[in-house]
C-alpha cells in the first residue's frame, strides 16, 4: 500500500524550525514561525484567558460533542466582534458563522463550500500570498491564481495596477482579501482603498473572502474588520475566514471561525446546513475548550476590556520594534533604506535579501528565516536587534 511512496520536503517554516531546534549557537535568532513573541522571546498566555479558563474549568458540567456548528456564544460573540454589534447583516439575521479548529479550518471549509456550490469557480489572491493559501484551496480543488499587489522595489502596495486586475473578475470569481497586516507583506489598503475595493466588488459582482488573521494588530480589533464591514455593506454574499490564534495568544488551542454573508436569513440558514454536512465530512465535531474560553471573554465586560488592552499591547509593541529598528538600523551606517518597516504593520516583513544573503544569515550567524526574506518582527527584542544589525549589514556588504 504505501511502499511506493517517498518522503516530501518539509513545509519551509516547519523545516526552520526544526534547524533552529538543533542549532547550538547562542546567539541564534528565529524569524520564521508566525508567533507573537514578548520582549523575554516568550508567547505567553493573556490574562484575559487565564482568568476565562479559570472559570470555564470551575463551570463546565459535561465533555459531550458541540456539534458541528460548535460554541453557540462563541459563534454569536465572534460575530459582533467581526461585524460589528450594530451590523444590519447581523440584525437582519443573513450571517451564518460555524467554529472551525482553527484559521486553516476555516479556509479549508470555505473551499469545500466552493466546490459544493460552483466547483469551476476560481479564487483570485495577491501576489504575493500566505503560502497555505494555495496549499489550502488547491487540496479543495478550487483553481488559484494572483492579482497584481506588492511592490518589491518600494515596499509598497500596487494599488493602481490591483484595481485594474480586478476591473476584469466577475460574478464566477473569488477574490481573497487580507483584512489587516499582510502575510507575508505587511502592506494593507489605506481605508479609501478598501472603499474602493468594496464598490468595486459591488459593481462587478465577484465575491469578496476575507481572511482575517490578526485583526487588533495593525490599528485595533474594530478598524482592522473595515474591510469586512464594507464588503459586508456592499455586496450580497461575502466570505470570511477568521482565526483567534494571534489576537488571543491561543495558538495550539486551534480556535477559528467560517462566517458567510448571504442575500436573506433564510438562505444564511440554508448555507449553515450545508456547511455542517462539509464538516461532518471532514472533522466531524469541532474543538471545544479555546471556543468556550473565548465565549466566557466575550460575555464579560471586564474581561472584554482586559483582552482589547492586552492587544493593543501586544500591536504597540510590534510598532515600536519597527520604529526602533528603522533608527538603529540607520545608526549603524547602513545604506540600504529599510524604513519601510515603520510604514508597514502587523508581524510580518520582507526585508529585500537574496537567497543568497538568507542563507548567509544562517549559516554565519544562526539567524533563521525564509528564503523570501520575510521576517516576523514580533522576534525581536533589546537582547538580539543589535546582533542581527550586525549581521545584516555584514551580508549586505558583499
Amino acid at each position: 500500500m504505501f511502499n511506493h511512496l517517498n518522503a516530501i520536503p518539509p513545509d519551509p517554516i516547519l523545516g526552520l524550525i526544526a534547524a533552529y531546534a538543533k542549532d547550538p549557537n547562542p546567539k541564534k535568532i528565529d524569524l520564521g514561525i508566525g508567533v507573537y513573541r514578548d520582549e523575554l522571546g516568550n508567547t505567553p498566555i493573556l490574562d484575559c484567558v487565564k482568568q476565562a479558563e479559570k472559570i470555564h474549568y470551575d463551570t463546565q458540567t459535561t465533555k459531550t460533542y458541540l456539534g458541528p456548528p460548535g460554541v453557540t456564544g462563541f459563534n454569536s460573540a465572534i460575530t459582533e466582534v467581526i461585524f460589528g454589534a450594530d451590523s444590519d447583516a447581523i440584525q437582519q439575521g443573513r450571517i451564518c458563522t460555524i467554529q472551525t479548529p482553527g484559521g486553516c479550518a476555516a479556509l479549508r471549509v470555505a473551499g469545500d463550500l466552493l466546490q459544493v456550490a460552483k466547483p469551476e469557480a476560481e479564487i483570485w489572491a495577491s501576489d504575493p500570498t500566505w503560502a497555505n493559501h494555495l496549499a489550502l484551496f488547491s487540496a479543495a480543488g478550487i483553481s488559484m491564481n494572483s492579482y497584481p499587489y506588492f511592490d518589491a522595489e518600494n515596499s509598497s502596495l500596487r494599488f493602481d495596477e490591483m484595481v485594474n486586475a480586478l476591473q476584469q473578475r466577475g460574478p464566477d470569481d473569488i477574490v481573497l482579501f487580507h483584512a489587516c497586516c499582510h502575510n507575508p507583506c505587511g502592506v494593507s489598503p489605506n481605508p479609501d482603498q478598501w472603499q474602493i475595493l468594496a464598490d468595486m466588488a459591488a459593481e462587478r459582482g465577484f465575491t469578496p473572502m476575507i481572511d482575517i488573521a490578526y485583526m487588533g494588530f495593525e490599528r485595533g480589533i474594530a478598524e482592522d474588520a473595515l474591510a469586512v464591514r464594507l464588503f459586508t455593506e456592499k455586496c450580497p454574499e461575502v466570505i470570511v475566514a477568521s482565526s483567534c490564534s494571534k489576537n488571543f495568544a491561543m495558538y495550539q488551542d486551534r480556535v477559528g471561525a467560517i462566517s458567510i454573508v448571504a442575500e436573506n436569513a433564510q438562505k444564511a440558514s440554508d448555507i449553515e446546513s450545508v456547511i455542517n454536512n462539509v464538516t461532518r465530512k471532514n472533522y466531524s465535531m469541532p474543538p471545544a475548550h479555546g471556543p468556550h474560553v473565548i465565549d466566557t471573554i466575550l460575555h464579560s465586560d471586564e474581561l472584554t476590556t482586559l483582552w482589547i488592552s492586552e492587544v493593543a499591547g501586544m500591536r504597540n509593541r510590534i510598532n515600536g520594534l519597527r520604529k526602533t529598528m528603522t533608527e538603529k538600523i540607520v545608526a549603524s551606517g547602513i545604506q540600504t533604506d529599510f524604513s519601510f518597516l515603520e510604514r508597514q504593520s502587523g508581524m510580518f516583513s520582507f526585508m529585500g535579501l537574496s537567497v543568497e544573503q538568507v542563507h548567509r544569515l544562517r549559516d554565519e550567524f544562526a539567524i533563521y528565516t525564509v528564503n523570501s526574506a520575510r521576517v516576523n518582527v514580533a522576534s525581536f527584542n533589546e537582547s538580539n536587534m543589535g546582533y542581527f544589525i550586525e549581521a545584516l549589514a555584514v551580508v549586505l556588504d558583499e
